[in-house]
């Protein structure tokens, strides 16, 4: 049993140490175990669902603000890319920009380049400049593939779990039920959670960038997250928060602000 166990563990080892991939612009390595065509075929289909089962507003002020602030943002990121030979990161990318009726502030990019703003975000946003804020940040994610990267650290982890969960139960059957449950805290408090923390921090800079290239005034993303501030009021403490508090995240984007003002075109 122990030979199997260390043979599938070494398996898993030299699968994630090989699996990475460099996120554009920030260079962070993060681990990629899914084809991403794989992970923008199942955003489509999940993508379709969604249509069907809410009120898409297709046309009117805002809907077309949606779409024509989405569009200058996706046609400087594609400029960029092409300009510095990172079209392949936006391989299998088809574009929509959908305003949904529902009054949750929210607002979300599927792998592939899918994105739905739901109408109770808009007025958190004031201004073409705050969608910009949104919109920056939601196709961010799209680019930088971090919904890949959450599903590949799940699985990872999955299968370090049932490795070990295997070794304990063999050595000490008993204990096996407590194992499980501190693997899993330890796994979503120690690696999880930071991560989708990082991921977000990186969403905030890369959207900052992103919008500035397309013309929009990156500054205006302090006054969008201070009003954001405002309506949190009770937030789990950062530790246990997939995102990082509203504090840490305006002063990020202070010090990130000069770097996203080197790409503006104005």
């Amino acid at each position: 049993m122990k030979k199997i166990v260390n043979s599938v563990l070494i398996i898993v080892i030299l699968l994630v140490s090989t699996a990475c991939t460099e996120v554009p612009l920030t260079g962070r390595k993060q681990l990629s175990l899914m084809p991403e065509s794989e992970m923008i075929l199942m955003a489509n289909s999940s993508y379709e669902e969604f249509l069907k089962e809410n009120k898409v507003i297709p046309t009117g002020k805002e809907a077309d603000k949606i779409k024509e602030i989405g569009n200058k943002i996706k046609e400087a990121v594609e400029i960029y890319f092409k300009e510095n030979n990172l079209e392949q990161q936006l391989e299998g990318f088809d574009w929509e920009f959908n305003l949904v009726e529902n009054e949750a502030i929210n607002a979300w990019c599927m792998p592939g380049g899918k994105v739905v703003f739901y109408t109770g975000i808009l007025p958190i946003c004031e201004d073409d400049d705050g969608i910009a804020v949104i919109m920056g940040h939601e196709i961010a994610h799209a680019v930088a593939k971090h919904s890949n990267e959450r599903m590949s650290q799940a699985l990872g982890i999955g299968a370090i779990g049932l490795i070990a969960s295997v070794i304990v139960g063999t050595e000490s059957p008993e204990n096996l039920q407590v194992f499980n449950e501190l693997f899993g805290l330890g796994a979503n408090v120690g690696v999880l959670l930071p991560n989708s923390r990082k991921q977000e921090s990186e969403a905030d800079r890369l959207g900052l960038i992103f919008m500035s290239m397309a013309g929009y005034n990156p500054e205006k993303a302090i006054g969008f997250w201070q009003r954001m501030s405002a309506l949190n009021k009770e937030t789990p403490p950062e530790l246990l928060s997939t995102h990082p508090n509203d504090q840490t995240r305006i002063e990020d984007i202070r010090k990130c602000l000069p770097e996203a003002k080197t790409f503006s075109k104005n």
